[in-house]
């Protein structure tokens, strides 16, 4: 009952001294509550919550906030690498999309009593497919996220091979491949695009890191389809090809929603801004871009298509021009990892002219020496040059482009740069039929060539033009 009369008196002078404040009040307190209470410090209960609720408001919002989002990405982190991790393995799985059509031509080509060029065919058509597919699987990331795309591109890839394993014409063999080629094509572009957000520092190099699970499929599945075809047949390869690819892409997946969590689907939301203004709109940007990826890809697929046959011509035999391809491959690798060093340092634009250059070079040096030894010497040379241009159009389309827009540009520019592969195979091919020789072959991989170095030195002098007028 004492506590209840003190409790009462207290709280009916605070209201007397809430309603007359100049009452008894002084600096230190409030004189005129009676001494013979004694209890803690109330001070409280006369605090005014009508002013003080804003502040209130503010600190609950702010810990919120804080509560909500400790779980956001951070670029560069120990998780951006997980992640990265994760996108090589299902590049890498994907791929098998444009390496094993390779393998299986001369059986398909024997068990349908086909010509080779009809076989052939069906290599184009995953060409065309993975072009095509780069620019819509592009679309379907930056609206959906990558997990959708590739999910997407995981049933279509598992059914074609199936569809492939069970063909009863060789034409069904060949436009099944189309679909072959358009489910691979979301494990590169996209997934270069995708990566870009995951890294601000370290960018070039993530970007890099992503593309070369497209050279560590062609280095890794080649042997193993020719390991089952041999001991299993094409057809039974096919279909087991189909299932292994959709189960093992699918845990992949699994791991890499897991990371990227329930708010990351959609990563470009969240991404730093472009870093280079190049004073053009993004369509005029994708457009020059998708020009220089064209001519580049003229230039760079002499090599790659025809070294083989140009062995043969020499009379190296065919085995040792498959070798070459192979040393290509593999030095590609470390060039595309080195070139995203670089552009971390020095900007994609820059990164891109130096392996243009460099390209052009080893193209130059096909004119001049043709023995065995400097062949593999020169085809070294060449992977090593030319594995990191393609990856840096994506770090071009990302320092310059919005993050909204990326995968769908570097898509466009990826299927100008398939474009630019076929069409330079199948010239470098009417050339040499022309003359007979590869020498005006390589000539005109050498002009195309230059066409990409001076689209590059137009953009490299137009960003120096507005450093300097800033």
């Amino acid at each position: 009952m004492v506590f209840i009369d003190a409790l009462s008196s207290l709280l009916k002078y605070a209201a007397q001294w809430r309603q007359e404040p100049a009452l008894g009040r002084s600096s230190q307190g409030i004189e005129a509550l009676p001494h013979h209470i004694c209890m803690p410090n109330i001070a409280a209960m006369w605090l005014d919550l009508g002013r003080f609720a804003p502040e209130v408001a503010c600190a609950v919002a702010i810990s919120s906030e804080l509560t909500r989002d400790s779980d956001l990405f951070i670029p560069d982190s120990r998780r951006a690498w997980l992640r990265l991790a994760v996108a090589v393995l299902i590049g890498s799985l994907g791929s098998v999309g444009m390496w094993s059509v390779v393998v299986a031509l001369p059986v398909v080509q024997t068990e349908f009593a086909a010509s080779r060029g009809t076989a052939s065919l069906a290599f184009t058509m995953v060409m065309l497919g993975f072009g095509s597919g780069a620019v819509l699987t592009g679309k379907i990331t930056d609206r959906y996220g990558i997990v959708t795309a590739i999910g997407l591109g995981i049933g279509i890839l598992g059914l074609g091979y199936v569809v492939a394993g069970m063909s009863s014409s060789i034409w069904q063999f060949i436009l099944v491949h189309f679909a072959i080629g358009l489910s691979s094509s979301a494990t590169f572009g996209p997934l270069m695009a995708e990566a870009s957000h995951w890294f601000e520092r370290y960018r070039g190099l993530a970007v890099a890191i992503a593309a070369s699970g497209n050279y560590i499929g062609g280095a890794i599945w080649p042997p193993l389809v020719n390991h089952g075809i041999e001991t299993m047949g094409w057809r039974t390869t096919h279909i087991a090809l189909g299932i292994f690819t959709a189960v093992a892409m699918t845990l992949a997946l699994i791991g890499l929603r897991m990371l990227m969590g329930a708010g990351g689907q959609r990563d470009h939301v969240n991404a730093p801004p472009p870093r280079v203004d190049l004073r053009l709109s993004t369509n005029a940007l994708t457009v020059i871009l998708s020009l220089a990826a064209i001519a580049c890809c003229v230039a760079m697929s002499m090599p790659q298509v025809h070294i083989v046959a140009y062995c043969s011509d020499l009379g190296f035999g065919v085995a040792r021009g498959a070798e070459m391809l192979s040393l290509m491959l593999g030095f590609g690798i470390i060039s595309r990892i080195g070139s995203g060093f670089l552009a971390d340092k020095i900007g994609g634009i820059r990164t891109l002219l130096i392996g243009s250059f460099a390209q052009g070079t080893a193209l130059l040096f096909y004119l001049f020496f043709d023995s065995l030894t400097s062949l593999y010497v020169i085809s070294a040379m060449f992977g090593l040059f030319q594995g990191g241009i393609v990856p840096s159009y994506a770090i071009i389309v990302r320092e310059a482009m919005p993050a909204s827009q990326a995968a769908t540009r570097v898509g466009i520019v990826i299927f100008a740069s398939v474009f630019g592969m076929s069409f330079g195979g199948w010239v470098s091919g009417a050339i040499f039929d022309a003359t007979g020789s590869y020498t005006a072959a390589f000539t005109n991989g050498l002009a195309w060539n230059a066409l990409n170095i001076g689209i590059m030195l137009l953009l490299l002098l137009r960003a120096r033009q507005r450093l300097a007028m800033a």
